[in-house]
Formats: C-alpha cells, structure tokens, sequence
C-alpha cells in the first residue's frame, strides 16, 4: 500500500506535509501513523487538482536563525592577556601614589621619560607605569612579579625608543660644545703663536738694527785705531829723531 502511494505521489508532483490535527493531543503519535497521515495528504493532491489550477498549500516559513554576537575585542593584546596582564586606571594609580600604597620595585628613567614597577600590597598587585615629563601615561597591571616584569621591560623599550631623539640631542650638544671649546683654545693658541712670531720678529729688528749699530760703531772706532796708531808711530818717529839730534851735542869722551 505505501509503495503505491510513493507512486502516486511522485506522478502528482511535488507535495507538501500538512499537520493533522489529532482529536487528542495527549496521544503519543507513533511513526507509522505519522508517515501514513503524510503519505494520504499527499495522495489527495491528484492532477487532475493541479490541472484544475486549485491552489496548493502554501510551505510553512522557516524560523530565523540567531545571529551570532560579534566578540568584543580587547584592549590588551591576547599574548599580553594570556601573560596575565590588562590595562590599569591611570586614576586609580594616581590615587594610590597620593595614599603612599604603591612600593616601587624597579624604576627606569630616560630624559622626560621614566618607568616604574609598583608594588600594591594590600591586594598582591602589580603596577607598570609609564610616565612621560613626570605625568602618568599609560600603565597595565599584573597579577604576578614575572608578568609585572616582562609588561615593565616593554615599557622600558619603549621609553628608551621615544628618548632616541633626545639621546642624539644630547650627544650633538655635549660634542658642539666640545668643538666649541677646542676651537677657542686653538685660536688662543693661534693668538699666541701670532703674538710671539710678531714679539720674535721685533726683537729680531732691534738686534738686527743694533748689530747694525755696533758694526757701525766698530768701523768708525777701527778707522779712529788706525788714525791714532798712525799718529802715534809719527809721534814715535819724531821722538826718535829729536833723540838723535840731541845726541850729538854730546861730546867724545876718550876711553881709559
């Protein structure tokens, strides 16, 4: 009976299952009921109905299918959560730094920057803060030292990175002053070559003017020398022939 029916269901086309309604609903319906109430509804649709134009059923609409929620997407990176580490009120710390509750473990400072691992005793807490001119920044919080630790040498990185350009700043300004400094002393030391070259050529023009003088000096008195000893070989000619003229006034004496 049910193979026939299958038959007579596909010559008739596409069909559609109907509820039956059961006188009561209390009745469990069992699954050869269930498909013989399917398979006679079905049946009752001939063609000569479809060819008649009578209107089938219409299908039952489907329920909508709920919308899967979109996951919020969390402030801290999912390694860093997973570490143990979230992002802290900057307020809270601020208010805990006026209580005197925070005791600073390590800190690390670079230019207008600086790092701090806080520790809140009180409730086991851990606070990395990141202070930019003395003013709270950003900070995260941790549950244990060793996320504490891991959150505070990011921040120091960090730090270190933003102060490159002021370490830069620093080196060129120590370096500019030291060349400032070295040229002053080279051009002092300029100066005082220059102003000894100048004193050594003066003093060379005066002992060159005075060496000048001397062999002027020295000539004249050479040449009064030769004049006097001249006079005094004439002088001593004369003496000599005043002396023998002298002598001949004396008269000769015989020898004994």
């Amino acid at each position: 009976m049910k193979s026939l029916l299958n038959r007579r269901s596909v010559l008739a086309g596409p069909s559609h299952l109907v509820q039956v309604a059961r006188e009561n609903p209390a009745d469990p319906v069992s699954p050869d009921d269930s498909e013989e109430a399917a398979l006679a509804t079905a049946a009752d649709v001939t063609p000569a109905a479809v060819a008649a134009g009578t209107p089938a059923a219409a299908p039952v609409a489907e329920p909508a299918r709920p919308v899967t929620a979109l996951r919020p997407v969390p402030v801290v990176p999912s390694q860093v959560s997973a570490r143990g580490v979230q992002m802290a009120d900057t307020a809270e710390i601020e208010w805990l730094a006026e209580e005197e509750a925070l005791t600073p473990f390590c800190v690390f400072r670079s230019f207008a920057y600086s790092v701090s691992l806080l520790f809140h005793a009180k409730e086991l807490t851990y606070y990395v803060a990141l202070y930019q001119d003395g003013s709270l920044w950003r900070a995260l919080k941790a549950a244990d030292l060793e996320a504490a630790e891991a959150a505070f040498h990011h921040f120091e990185e960090q730090a270190t990175r933003l102060s490159e350009g002021e370490t830069r700043r620093a080196q060129l300004e120590a370096q500019n002053e030291q060349l400032a400094r070295m040229i002053a002393r080279s051009e002092a030391q300029a100066e005082r070559l220059r102003t000894d070259l100048q004193r050594r050529g003066a003093q060379e023009q005066t002992v060159s003017n005075r060496q000048h003088q001397v062999r002027k000096e020295v000539s004249q008195l050479e040449a009064q020398r030769v004049a006097a000893q001249a006079h005094l070989n004439k002088a001593h000619r004369q003496i000599h022939q005043l002396n023998l003229t002298s002598n001949e006034g004396i008269p000769h004496l015989p020898n004994r």
